[in-house]
This record gives structure tokens, C-alpha cells and sequence, in this order.
């Protein structure tokens, strides 16, 4: 294979980036070759911007028309499982947009159909090509930081207007988006949490839904992480702070890491803290430090990066930064979250699906949308009509 025929679904905001991309000549190793969307302005503008597409107004024609090798998802949520499986049972290869579904059951389904396959599947986590990403998951890899003993990470830059929400009725619904910031605005974050420090044993969160809005999603969230070896994170999100704060803080025996506006510091103590603890005989004190500017190396090509990489995965074999299998750890962190904040409990992992499905269903009944965009087609219980 010397190019591979992409597919897009989905001309919105992220599928119209990406057709973008392709008509700017930026990924290398594959070419677009066809569009799908509903909505017939939408297939002008791709059409404008790359003369020689085909047309579809139906995914399920394209996937079989031949015309592709590979489709890009970028439909609203719930449909992201649904058109990854009918591609795998087609041959065709994938990447979805973020996230990976809005419930790790059907995600999983997913999962087992790729795997199946022996298709290529990707995920659009472009966070990971960041560069400061890249640099901290790096050093917490060396050891650099010693045992991390806390985590923080406030991300309140995620600020969104009263028309925005308002924009389409799919947004900010149970039935159209199944959730708010969590589901929409943070399966990067999340994903970034879990590629940094693992899959946590257990979740307490408090969610407030419309805080900051008329609308029936979580706008506001704090989430405590447990782990087995004693780490405790905290997970601090919102669409209705502004100005906004991104910042990652790490404490460690070895000190304190915070990354924040694309820049690592880390205060280094001159000992460990275990060291310090043991040895000193002063009474009050604490290790003296000095602070330290990690250089941050790495790329930064974020979404075409990751489409490149992808197209790579395919021609030759490379492996993907950002395999598709993966987006169900971050999903899990999510649905952990609802499930705690719905409940009033402390969820324990692995996730009670189950029960995290029924709560779901009764969210998209009583929904201001009673239908997702699109048509989606799914059974209430989690399980996808075909």
C-alpha cells in the first residue's frame, strides 16, 4: 500500500479539521478520499476545500463502497462504537475521535472486535504529542521524581458560555453528548492522567449539574483517586471558572513537579523526604531545594501527528502513540466519576457496568433530547443495535 484511501465521517468541528489537514498535504503516508455527513453544506465545504472526494450521506455506504481503506469518526459520542465495529467487520481500518464511547461496556465490545481484526486502531489523543507531555511522562517513567505521593491537577481553562451550550440541542444532553465537561471537554485530561500515573483502585466525586448554566450535564467536578500503593490524586474540573488555571502539581519524595503553560518545574529537594524524615535531628525543618526548569523536548504536532502516525501504523507497521484499545482507561475514569457523583459513593474498580448503565438509561429518559444526533441507534441497557 502506497497511500491510504481515508474516509472521514463527521464534517463538524474536529472532522473539518482533519479534512483540512488532508487538503493542506500534511499527512504524509495518506490521502482523503471521501467525506460523510448529513448535512449537505457541510459535504459543499469538503468538497470546496478537496474537489476530487466522494460523497456519502450514509457511513454505512461508504464503509462499503471500497472506495476506502480507512475511516476517520468524528460523530457525536455514542455513535464512535458503532461505526469503529461496523468498520472492523468490513476490513477497514480506524481512528475515532475522543472519546472512545460514552459507556466502557460498549467501548469494550469495541475493543474485542479490533483486537479480532487485526486491524490498525487509533484514537485521537493528540495531547500525548504534546511536548510537555511527552517530557514529564518521560521522567515519571526514569524515576526521576522519586515515589509520587499526590496529585492535583486543576483545569478550570475548559470556561464555556451560556451559547455555546446553547448552539445545538445535542449539546450538554444525556441522550446527545451522555455528559458535560467529563464526557466533552476532558477525555484528553483523562487520558493524560492514566498514561501518567496509572489506573487508580478507587473514586469518591462530587458533580454539580448546571451550576454555571441552563443545562442538565456536569459543569463542575471534584474527583479523589486512591491507589494501591497510596498515591491519592484530585481531579479538579470546570466549564464555569474564568480566568482559567491548567496546572498540574506532583509531590514526591524527591520533591514538587508542576507543569503548567507548556513549561515542567521542579523544586528538588537536596535529599529525599524518606531520607530527611529518618536523619534529621532538629526537630522542625525540611530539605532545602533548588528549582529546576526541566527542558521540554519532544514534537508538537499534536493532531496531524497523530494522523501520521496512524497512516504509519498501517503502511508500515509502526506502533501507534495512541492506540485505540487504550481509551477505555480514561472512559473508565469517567464513568467511575458519574458513577460516584450519582450515587454519593466511593466507587471501587474495576467499574460495576451494570449498574453504571442502569443510572445512564434513567439520565437519557428523562434527557431534554430524547434521540442522539445522527440517528445513533442503541438499546437504553448499553447495547447497540447493529
Amino acid at each position: 500500500m502506497d497511500k491510504v484511501r481515508v474516509g472521514i465521517v463527521g464534517v463538524g468541528n474536529m472532522g473539518s479539521g482533519h479534512v483540512g489537514s488532508f487538503a493542506d498535504g500534511k499527512i504524509k503516508n495518506a490521502e482523503l478520499v471521501a467525506v460523510c455527513d448529513l448535512k449537505e453544506d457541510r459535504l459543499a465545504w469538503a468538497k470546496e476545500k478537496k474537489e476530487d472526494l466522494v460523497l456519502f450521506s450514509d457511513v454505512d455506504e461508504m464503509i462499503a463502497s471500497g472506495v476506502i481503506d480507512a475511516i476517520i469518526i468524528a460523530t457525536p459520542h455514542y455513535l464512535h462504537p458503532v461505526i469503529a465495529q461496523k468498520a472492523f467487520a468490513k476490513g477497514v481500518h480506524v481512528l475515532s475521535e475522543k472519546p472512545a464511547g460514552v459507556f466502557t461496556s460498549a467501548v469494550r465490545e469495541m475493543n474485542e472486535a479490533a483486537e479480532k481484526s487485526g486491524l490498525v486502531f487509533g484514537i485521537m489523543f493528540n495531547q500525548r504529542k504534546r511536548a510537555v507531555c511527552q517530557t514529564l511522562k518521560r521522567n515519571i517513567e526514569a524515576g526521576v521524581f522519586g515515589n509520587i505521593r499526590r496529585v492535583t491537577w486543576i483545569i478550570s481553562s475548559w470556561y464555556r458560555s451560556q451559547s455555546y451550550y446553547d448552539s445545538g440541542d445535542w449539546r450538554a444532553t444525556w441522550s446527545g453528548e451522555g455528559g458535560g465537561v467529563l464526557m466533552n471537554q476532558c477525555p484528553h485530561n483523562l487520558d493524560l492522567w492514566q498514561w501518567f500515573f496509572g489506573m487508580p483502585k478507587s473514586i469518591w466525586t462530587t458533580l454539580s449539574f448546571g451550576k454555571y448554566h441552563d443545562i442538565e450535564v456536569e459543569d463542575d467536578v471534584t474527583a479523589v483517586l486512591e491507589y494501591d500503593n497510596g498515591m491519592v490524586g484530585t481531579f479538579i474540573t470546570s466549564t464555569g471558572l474564568t480566568p482559567g488555571t491548567d496546572r498540574l502539581e506532583i509531590n514526591c519524595d524527591m520533591g514538587r513537579v508542576i507543569m503548567e503553560d507548556n513549561r515542567i518545574f521542579f523544586d528538588k529537594n537536596v535529599m529525599s523526604e524518606q531520607e530527611f524524615t529518618k536523619t534529621y535531628k532538629g526537630g522542625f525543618g525540611a530539605p532545602e531545594f533548588e528549582t529546576i526548569e526541566i527542558p521540554v523536548e519532544g514534537d508538537n504536532d499534536q493532531h496531524v501527528g497523530i494522523l501520521n502516525d496512524w497512516a504509519d501504523a498501517i503502511v508500515f507497521g509502526k506502533p501507534l502513540w495512541s492506540p485505540g484499545v487504550e481509551g477505555i482507561k480514561g472512559l473508565t475514569l469517567c464513568n467511575g466519576m458519574y458513577l460516584s457523583g450519582w450515587t454519593g459513593e466511593k466507587v471501587t474498580l474495576p467499574l460495576d457496568e451494570e449498574r453504571f448503565n442502569a443510572l445512564l438509561q434513567e439520565k437519557i429518559k428523562n434527557s431534554r433530547r430524547k434521540e442522539t444526533t445522527g440517528g445513533a441507534t442503541f438499546d437504553l441497557d448499553g447495547t447497540y443495535n447493529k
